[in-house]
């Protein structure tokens, strides 16, 4: 294959949750630049996303969905059989950062349970019925959004940890049993991106200063950054490569 088609996608049906906002948001904007096909997942119907997609002049479907309910993932993974025939990319983005950062004495377990639904099991769910679909249809790639969070852990902040330490074994132990269908399971583990969800921390010179001094290139990451990651792991330029943890971190675990 020549060196120009490795990043290849036009033609690809991707699924992406978490996609009325955000990191979901601009992963979709950018696959739908590459030419791919998408069906949108959120909790709140993703009409906005849409929007900007079909503007792109791609094929898109969104369906208002509760990862953390099994039976609305099966009918969104029947959605997308239905009307594209299959799903050769599933972005699992969807997650929540805890509600409050009290100590792990004080946390309530309805909060880690929250937590836990929408970031671990949420991630299982999707990758159950849509690398269903995947199987059924000779493979795919499925890109778990991680966080180095995941690898390092943060105080007080012990569900958010758990879930996305997780989602990093269960990427390896799906990468191990699917490898064998032609499905690769990766994860992309970032640091603090520049998105909405960040904004009150960059808002604050001194909080800004704080979290960047632990990151070698003193700077958060750019949305684009991780969407670069994102297209690799999703097309053929990544053919070999199965189970791996990618960093999107300016060099923070590097350290």
């Amino acid at each position: 294959m020549a060196a120009k088609e490795l990043f290849h996608l036009t033609g690809k049906t991707a699924l992406i949750t978490g996609s009325a906002r955000g990191l979901g948001k601009e992963i979709a904007i950018g696959l739908a630049e590459c030419g791919v096909s998408l069906v949108l997942a959120d909790i709140v119907q993703p009409g906005e996303t849409k929007k900007e997609v079909e503007d792109k002049g791609v094929r898109c479907i969104a369906v208002q969905t509760d990862v953390s309910d099994e039976a609305q993932i099966k009918r969104i993974a029947d959605i997308a059989a239905l009307e594209y025939g299959k799903v050769d990319i599933l972005v699992n983005n969807a997650g929540i950062s805890q509600l409050s950062y009290t100590p792990t004495e004080e946390l309530p377990l309805e909060e880690w349970d929250h937590v836990m639904s929408v970031n671990l099991k949420g991630t299982f769910l999707c990758s159950k019925h849509i690398g269903k679909l995947m199987i059924k249809n000779g493979g795919g790639n499925i890109v778990n959004i991680a966080s180095t969070a995941g690898v390092t852990g943060v105080p007080r902040a012990p569900a958010y940890c758990a879930s996305k330490a997780g989602v990093i074994l269960l990427t390896k132990s799906l990468a191990l049993e699917w490898a064998k269908h032609h499905i690769r399971v990766n994860a992309i583990a970032p640091y603090y991106l520049e998105t909405d969800l960040t904004s009150g921390l960059r808002s604050s010179e001194e909080v800004y200063r704080k979290i960047v001094k632990q990151v070698p290139m003193r700077r958060f990451g750019k949305v684009s950054e991780l969407i670069g990651a994102v297209i690799f792991l999703s097309s053929d330029a990544s053919s070999y490569t199965t189970g791996a943890i990618l960093t999107v971190d300016g060099g923070y675990l590097a350290q």
